[in-house]
């Protein structure tokens, strides 16, 4: 495996800073790892470290792993890709469809070194082979990996995230949403594609400026973040309209998802004192894993079922 050397490459510099950030706080790491003595083996490894503060967490499987991450805050993933409940490149994909934005290095036995540089392509930050990750090599191989994460991030960030709210913007959607698409099919589990738009944006628009407008669609894109669940996808689509995948979310569900929503707003609306009240037009669509839609086909039924709620409002009075 290759590993860059920061001084060999002429960025000396850079290694210092990053090296001398990375020693004030601790990574917080999680190896999944059903082996138990190979793992004893690698946390006795991180703990040796003097560079470093390691807070390392285990989990044996793949599911576990999954429940563990969305517990508590990790900042990078030590993957075995062979573990009882999953087996090859597939529990890469079905960690990336479930934790996307976690740095993730996997770790494989000399066999397997082909599907492991696979799994680099796949969105893995590096490979480290077993019989060598115990080595002096693993804490600056994390280290690295974490900064190449940091500085993809950065540039995925440009590409795919709204800089008005920071959901996703368009492209971020319909990309995000095409990786779960994929795992709902091959998992069979079901969905529902909300779509939301702000009533009355050009009404806020003409009465208080563009800059109140703005403000009022950070607003809301405060309240869908505090309605739905981590793992579901919240996107800024278009000038007023908002997209939510509510992954694994159930048709018997909607009325539940639309009440959280509204109780939202109207907490928003309650608290915040301000000259016009936050309303919005909401419509969904249903995936059916037994009879699967394209999004495209999704977008439109829940563009549908908008349209019907629009036309049942008026427009946003004054407070």
């Amino acid at each position: 495996m290759y590993v860059v050397d920061f001084k060999e490459n002429g960025c000396e510099g850079s290694r210092s800073n990053f090296e001398k950030s990375e020693m004030e706080k601790t990574v917080r790491v999680l190896l999944i790892e059903d082996d138990s003595d190979y793992a004893a083996l690698m946390v006795a490894r991180l703990s040796r470290d003097k560079s470093i503060s390691f807070d390392i967490q285990r989990a044996e499987g793949l599911e576990e792993g999954l429940k563990r991450i969305g517990a508590k805050d990790i900042d990078i993933v030590l993957l075995d890709l062979n573990l009882p409940d999953s087996h090859g490149l597939d529990t890469l994909v079905q960690f990336k469809a479930q934790a996307a934005n976690i740095p993730v290095l996997v770790l494989t036995g000399l066999d397997d070194e082909s599907i492991a540089v696979e799994a680099v392509r796949r969105g893995a930050q590096d490979y480290l082979l077993k019989g060598e990750a115990d080595g002096k090599m693993l804490p600056r191989v994390i280290r690295y990996a974490l900064e190449r994460h940091r500085m993809q991030e950065e540039l995925r960030n440009l590409a795919l995230v709204d800089l008005l709210t920071g959901l996703y913007n368009r492209r971020g959607f319909f990309a995000s949403a095409d990786q779960q698409i994929k795992l709902a099919i091959r998992t069979k589990r079901e969905f529902l594609l909300l779509l939301a738009d702000l009533d009355g944006l050009k009404q806020i628009n003409d009465a208080f400026g563009h800059p109140e407008g703005d403000q009022a669609l950070v607003r809301v894109a405060e309240i869908l973040k505090i309605t739905f669940r981590g793992s579901d996808i919240l996107a800024r689509i278009g000038g007023d309209e908002f997209a939510i995948f509510a992954v694994e979310a159930v048709r018997g569900g909607v009325e539940s998802l639309l009440a959280r929503l509204k109780k939202g707003v109207d907490k928003h609306n309650s608290q915040a004192n301000g000259r016009y009240r936050i309303s919005l037009s909401v419509g969904f669509s249903h995936f059916d894993p037994s009879n699967p839609s394209s999004l495209d086909q999704l977008i439109a039924q829940a563009d549908s079922d908008l349209y019907r709620d629009k036309q049942t409002k008026s427009k946003p009075q004054r407070a």
